[in-house]
């Protein structure tokens, strides 16, 4: 059984997604950019390179389908880590039931959950958003994302989730006074592969996040 430790100090907060991404409102009425909006304004770059080498079709079709894995896959973890996971309800979702199989193992090494699907905020980033999990891991205080991909990915082609569990870090932080001691990306594959990465430099990230917001307000400035 997984222990919860959820911290009051965290709230739900409203959002709403248009063309321009996807905006929280605070408790006081600020509204703030999702630090997803902000790390897609990024990459989209790439993606868009992407889209035009296998061709809008083949993207939409690719692109759907991994939506709906991972979204499949983190209800299951989310349950399972709420201690009511129950397989017989997740039995037509044959790809991400074995995902989560897959993912079985290092999930248990998750406990004393702080924050799990729960909502951040930070007025001095004045950004928000979503984070996936907020817990111990191996009993160190971490912020946990999971993914789920097709293949195994290289260390360095992951930098941008680093970037937005180090933001939710110090939205964490900012909320609560405590401190997150390591990033964690957890993620199943379907060729039968699970990928670790624990990263423990938080300055190094803190400093990209940085950059791109400043980056961000001048590109979208006008």
């Amino acid at each position: 059984m997984f222990v919860h430790l959820d911290n009051e100090l965290i709230v739900e907060l409203r959002s709403v997604t248009s063309e321009k991404g996807r905006f929280y409102t605070t408790p006081e009425g600020n509204e703030y950019k999702s630090v997803t909006t902000l790390i897609s304004h990024f990459t989209k770059q790439k993606i868009l390179e992407w889209r035009r080498r296998v061709g809008e079709e083949e993207a939409n079709r690719i692109s759907t389908r991994a939506s709906n894995r991972g979204t499949s896959m983190h209800s299951m973890i989310e349950d399972y880590l709420n201690n009511k996971f129950i397989e017989e309800q997740y039995k037509d979702k044959v790809l991400p039931l074995m995902l989560f199989k897959i993912l079985k193992p290092v999930l248990d090494n998750i406990n004393n959950i702080h924050s799990l699907e729960g909502s951040l905020y930070s007025d001095i980033l004045e950004l928000a958003g979503r984070v996936d999990c907020i817990a111990e891991y191996n009993g160190e205080l971490a912020i946990i994302d999971f993914k789920s991909s097709t293949t195994e990915k290289e260390r360095g082609w992951i930098d941008h989730y680093f970037v937005q569990a180090c933001a939710y870090a110090m939205m964490y932080f900012e909320r609560t006074g405590v401190k997150v001691k390591k990033l964690v990306i957890l993620i199943s594959c379907e060729d039968g592969g699970v990928q670790v990465f624990e990263e423990y430099d938080l300055k190094k990230y803190m400093k990209i996040l940085y950059k791109y917001i400043k980056e961000y307000e001048q590109q979208t400035r006008t």
